[in-house]
């Protein structure tokens, strides 16, 4: 008998977990925001099961949506744990993507033990900020492993750096994005949407006023979309490659959408629709200033994840005479 085949992943299937993993990172901070906002923080008072030894809660709302978010995270565990498998059955095993896709794990279990502590501890704010913070922190990592998995890196591959000066400044840019990230977390934290909801033990908050967290976050994050902006007037009037110009463009557009949701949420007493759809600008600016910063050095494409070209249009028939 012939000997059974290895299961071998190719690269342009590796592209395709990288991208499940990468999409459900930001799909839990999405339910996890959910969960805070609808008052669901203490819908299962207990974990892993819900009540004692009941696996799930009643049929109630509250814990219908604590709970369904834990199973999403199951899945995430999953998808995570394939990815994994992935890079170490990939035909071109590559330790960079193996690094990425273990980090995701431990990322995941390491968020879902913090998730046990936030319910045990009746939701203590600095711990729920805390969870906020890794799971973006995650959602960084699945954008650079899905990233990576698209292009050649490794000893001999080409990595051409297209400005030194604004690969610098790419780098410093995290900097002022964590600190934006960090004075929101505390915003939420002193804020109205604590995750219990009523008939529940109200859970505390952190030991300062709403408005003065509010302020020094919208301070930060008003300096954060100047330096942006004054990075895009740079790149647009520097010689830089397209790419460049692509990536700021799209951070400095997110930017401002999502400084106008945070106006506008606090103009209008913030309502959970807004701060929900605030919580996906922050995940989509993380993914942008990760981007940006990917795209500081050109690499080729590995073979078979390139996106089909469009089909040139057809030349209009001139009419018959």
């Amino acid at each position: 008998m012939a000997p059974r085949r290895r299961l071998v992943v190719t690269a342009p299937q590796f592209r395709w977990f990288s991208l499940a993993a990468f999409v459900s990172m930001i799909v839990i901070v999405l339910t996890g925001g959910a969960v805070r906002l609808t008052g669901s923080g203490l819908g299962c008072p207990d974990w892993p099961t819900c009540y004692g030894h009941r696996i799930t809660g009643s049929w109630s709302i509250h814990p219908l949506i604590e709970y369904g978010n834990r199973i999403v995270t199951i899945v995430l565990v999953l998808v995570t744990a394939a990815t994994f498998v992935a890079a170490w059955r990939r035909e071109e095993r590559r330790r960079d993507l193996i690094g990425l896709a273990g980090l995701l794990i431990g990322g995941v279990v390491a968020d879902a033990i913090l998730g046990a502590f936030v319910v045990y501890s009746r939701l203590n704010p600095w711990l729920v900020s805390l969870h906020m913070i890794l799971s973006l922190l995650m959602v960084i990592v699945g954008a650079v492993l899905y990233h990576r998995s698209k292009y050649v890196y490794g000893p001999g591959a080409r990595a051409d750096v297209r400005d030194p000066h604004f690969r610098l400044i790419a780098r410093l840019l995290w900097v002022p994005f964590g600190l934006v990230v960090v004075a929101g977390t505390a915003a939420t934290g002193s804020g109205p949407h604590a995750g219990s909801s009523q008939g529940q033990l109200v859970a505390r908050r952190l030991p300062f006023a709403f408005a003065d967290a509010t302020w020094a976050h919208s301070v930060l994050a008003v300096a954060f979309l100047g330096m942006v902006t004054g990075l895009a007037f740079a790149i647009w009037r520097a010689d830089v490659p397209a790419a460049l110009r692509d990536g700021v463009r799209r951070l400095v557009l997110t930017a401002l959408v999502q400084a106008a949701i945070g106006f506008t949420q606090y103009a209008t007493h913030v309502p959970v629709v807004l701060v929900e759809l605030h919580i996906a600008g922050a995940v989509s600016l993380a993914i942008g200033v990760t981007q940006f910063h990917v795209k500081q050095t050109a690499h080729d494409r590995v073979a078979g994840t390139r996106r089909p070209a469009r089909a040139p249009a057809l030349a209009a028939t001139p009419a018959a005479g």
